[in-house]
């Protein structure tokens, strides 16, 4: 902060800023500068994710089993979607569930699935951002605290609003490290978990442990096949529904090109 070189108080003594900061027994400077000491971590938080893909009887009824047992778990469902491409039915289902019931809910979910194609889980350990965060809002709030009093002494309107405005900005961190704290405090307390659930083993999202396998092969080929057939239904469908239009067109073209080849008497 930047202060006007003299500062008035009650009393009616105006003082130079060193006599201001003496008397508060903090500078600027040394108020931002002077870190509070790091707690101590009892406890680690971590953030859990796990990846499932499930191949699956029934899409649409593994979906809504799913939701409802985050639900039971005290969880929620994040986000979900359903497609039918080529007539067989895929979705994705994200839920949260409470960090110490995540064993529990993936045992239930895996139950859902003829196989378990893949599965992943991570965790990541926010603790040091955690206290980091908590260790600046320390300090943030022994700033404020310094500040006010500076506030408090002040009685010039130029000095007040400089101090206002400084108050105000350290406030602003002091709002946005408690959000960034709460986020962290939330993810720690709810594990997300992401399932993939197709009746089809190639619509899932999985890395295959063998490179080459001739099943697969052929079922992709089928596919591929089938798409190619399908194109080309579709292109005859095209041109029988537009035969309105080119057969007159093409019977007018052959009309003239026979009479302009007879020969003329």
């Amino acid at each position: 902060m930047t202060l006007p070189s003299s500062a008035s108080y009650k009393g009616g003594v105006s003082v130079g800023m060193d006599t201001l900061n003496s008397s508060v027994g903090y500078s600027a400077g040394a108020i931002r500068n002077e870190a509070a000491p790091a707690p101590e971590v009892k406890d680690r938080m971590v953030v859990q994710n796990s990846w499932l893909s499930l191949l699956v009887k029934n899409v649409r009824d593994a979906q809504k089993s799913i939701i409802s047992k985050a639900e039971k778990l005290g969880g929620y469902m994040v986000d979900s979607s359903v497609n039918s491409p080529e007539g067989i039915d895929n979705a994705s289902v994200t839920v949260r569930v409470p960090s110490e019931k995540l064993s529990e809910s993936l045992d239930y979910f895996r139950s859902l699935g003829v196989r378990v194609v893949s599965e992943s889980l991570t965790g990541y350990d926010v603790t040091d951002q955690y206290v980091d965060i908590q260790a600046h809002l320390d300090t943030l709030n022994m700033t404020k605290v310094k500040f006010e009093e500076i506030l408090g002494k002040a009685e010039k309107v130029q000095d007040i609003l400089e101090v206002q405005r400084e108050i105000i900005n350290i406030q602003v961190q002091i709002d946005n490290l408690i959000g960034q704290q709460k986020y962290l405090e939330k993810n720690a307390q709810v594990a997300k978990v992401t399932l993939y659930l197709s009746t089809d083993e190639l619509a899932l999202p999985y890395a295959p442990a063998q490179p080459w396998r001739p099943s697969v092969i052929v079922k992709t080929a089928v596919r591929s096949l089938l798409e190619t057939l399908r194109g080309v239904g579709t292109a005859i469908i095209w041109i029988v529904v537009f035969a309105v239009i080119w057969l007159p067109v093409l019977g007018i073209v052959l009309f003239l090109k026979k009479k302009l080849s007879k020969p003329r008497i």
